[in-house]
């Protein structure tokens, strides 16, 4: 029998680079307790899989990982983060890289996400996830981003 994890403290989630940190960690190992614990306690709060509907509310987004999770963690690793912020409020662009072994090998996927975090109360929280498909075996480049050698 599995008992269910304890929410992280909100000391946990002193910024929103930790809430990001348990988000990521709690998307891998499937923990969905961990997961809702990143969320703010809020009835606009908003998730978008990739090449999915818009998800609202904290009952409609359990139950959407629920299903996700009933096959096990997501190996998603956050790469090429970048980070705007302002006055209690945090946005984070990202690729997310997920490494799956298929019949044919191992293969990697790209999703664009955006995370909108919130100061609150109870620490920083999640308030959006919107993810977009990317590609597949290609890392992701951003139009404007300035190469890393440029000869």
């Amino acid at each position: 029998m599995t008992r269910p994890t304890k929410p992280p403290p909100a000391a946990l989630m002193a910024s929103p680079e930790d809430t990001e940190a348990q988000l990521y960690e709690a998307l891998q190992q499937a923990d969905i307790d961990r997961l809702m614990a990143v969320w703010a306690d809020d009835d606009e709060i908003a998730c978008i899989h990739p090449g999915g509907p818009r998800v609202i509310g904290a009952a409609a987004i359990r139950a959407s990982f629920e299903a996700i999770f009933a096959n096990g963690g997501i190996p998603v690793v956050p790469e090429q983060v970048h980070r705007l912020q302002a006055l209690g409020s945090a946005v984070h662009h990202l690729a997310e890289r997920i490494s799956i072994q298929t019949s044919e090998g191992p293969r990697t996927a790209w999703v664009l996400a955006t995370n909108v975090y919130l100061k609150t109360a109870q620490g920083w929280r999640l308030v959006l996830h919107h993810a977009s498909p990317g590609s597949v075996d290609q890392p992701p480049a951003a139009v404007g981003e300035v190469p890393a050698v440029l000869h």
